[in-house]
């Protein structure tokens, strides 16, 4: 083959060929844009650790660049990451590495199963060894270490959302020779420490009690589920928190553990039975009360007509496949005006906080032209919805935030699907 040279562009301030105008930017004659010479050693370091090798099977489709929430609001994605790679990037030390929000959509559609959801955790594990964290990273970890909540309250706290709160709450904690319950709750850390997060949890207490459930809480005994901790790299931490959590697990007899949190779930679920050797009978709360829809339609006597959209929680739905319960709780509604936004179900976008995103809003302002839930938020608005509705505890706060940055207060509301239900079914009393 006969060599050749490429020269760089060149571009004319007035030109016309046959009769068209090229001026400008329309005349630019580039270099092509394959690389002739590689830097491959970050790409070999990044697939010989353990689970990261399927990046090696990326052959720059740009499948993944689509569906991207963090492409969407600025420029990332698999495929750009292996490009990167290939070109010397060292990812153990970039800004790239901390972006992912382990959403899943792009293994959702890779055709070479590139697979983020193991490759950005192995990833992350080998810089948390280098010591290269982000410092927001970095104190959530010592926090849920020291206290076991990323909120870096006290354990005797997670249950300060009890107090002047007279609905009969069992905190098995407290109790000697405790009897067993058909639902051990696991609260949840932004259900336990966060403002809006006390509202759903107890709401969630309510809707329990008037539907007659048997259920239990784990009270101080109950740390953070470890799922964010091990996707941010700190898989030790979340071996600590899983033997915590599974001892007490089975220190009160129970027939079925419910979460309110979708991480809870997937860690408890997928993750938690390599730790522990056991396996959970296992609801997330929506999935409880679908079981139960026809006694809640029964007690909800107060109509709700709004108009509502649901955002999916990544972790409820593409990772672990459900996405027909929480819509069967809003459809039971009274008179609600139910409507879905354009991304939905296993297309739904992120609302930014998996992935350890919930605590790395500086380094994605950095790096992003909106914050995911602003750019949801958005979209929740221009279907025309007057409430949002989640049922994941980070969504709440994420998006009430991005309600007041996108100037749409007053437009939209943020509830948690218990809330609604709890409202529908307090016939005007108060529920504050």
């Amino acid at each position: 083959m006969s060599e050749h040279k490429y020269e760089k562009f060149v571009q004319k301030d007035n030109v016309v060929v046959d009769g068209v105008d090229l001026s400008g930017e329309w005349n630019k004659m580039y270099e092509p844009r394959e690389i002739l010479t590689y830097d491959i050693d970050g790409l070999e370091k990044l697939r010989e650790l353990p689970g990261a090798k399927s990046i090696n099977a990326c052959y720059q489709c740009a499948q993944c660049i689509g569906v991207c929430p963090v492409d969407n609001v600025g420029s990332y994605g698999p495929r750009k990451i292996f490009r990167k790679l290939q070109t010397g990037m060292d990812f153990f030390d970039h800004d790239d590495l901390w972006l992912c929000t382990t959403c899943s959509n792009c293994l959702r559609v890779c055709p070479k199963e590139v697979d983020m959801i193991q490759i950005i955790p192995a990833a992350r594990e080998q810089a948390v060894l280098n010591g290269n964290v982000p410092g927001e990273i970095q104190d959530m970890l010592q926090n849920v270490a020291e206290y076991g909540n990323p909120m870096g309250e006290s354990a005797r706290k997670r249950v300060g959302w009890l107090r002047k709160f007279e609905e009969p709450v069992r905190d098995l904690s407290k109790e000697t020779d405790p009897e067993p319950v058909d639902v051990l709750w696991y609260v949840s850390d932004y259900f336990s420490y966060h403002n809006r997060g006390n509202d759903a949890a107890k709401a969630t207490v309510r809707v329990f009690n008037r539907l007659g459930i048997d259920f239990g809480i784990l009270g101080k005994e109950e740390k953070c589920d470890g799922d964010s901790q091990r996707l941010v790299g700190e898989s030790g931490l979340f071996e600590e928190l899983a033997e915590h959590n599974g001892i007490q697990f089975d220190k009160y007899e129970h027939n079925k553990l419910v979460v309110s949190d979708p991480h809870a779930y997937n860690a408890f679920k997928n993750f938690y039975p390599a730790v522990t050797g056991k396996e959970y009978n296992l609801q997330h709360y929506t999935q409880l009360l679908e079981e139960r829809v026809d006694d809640l339609a029964k007690l909800m006597k107060r109509p709700f007509p709004k108009k509502v959209t649901f955002h999916d929680p990544c972790y409820l739905g593409r990772h672990n496949g459900e996405y027909n319960a929480p819509r069967t709780l809003l459809n039971a509604v009274p008179e609600i005006e139910y409507m879905e936004m354009y991304r939905n179900k296993e297309q739904a976008y992120c609302c930014g906080g998996g992935g350890g995103g919930m605590w790395l809003d500086g380094l994605m302002a950095d790096n992003s032209a909106e914050r995911l839930s602003e750019n949801r938020v958005k979209e929740a608005v221009e279907v025309g919805a007057e409430i949002l509705a989640v049922c994941c505890p980070y969504e709440v706060s994420r998006f009430e935030d991005a309600v007041k940055s996108t100037n749409n207060d007053g437009k939209l509301l943020v509830m948690d699907i218990i809330e609604i239900l709890d409202y529908c079914m307090s016939e005007g009393e108060d529920t504050a």
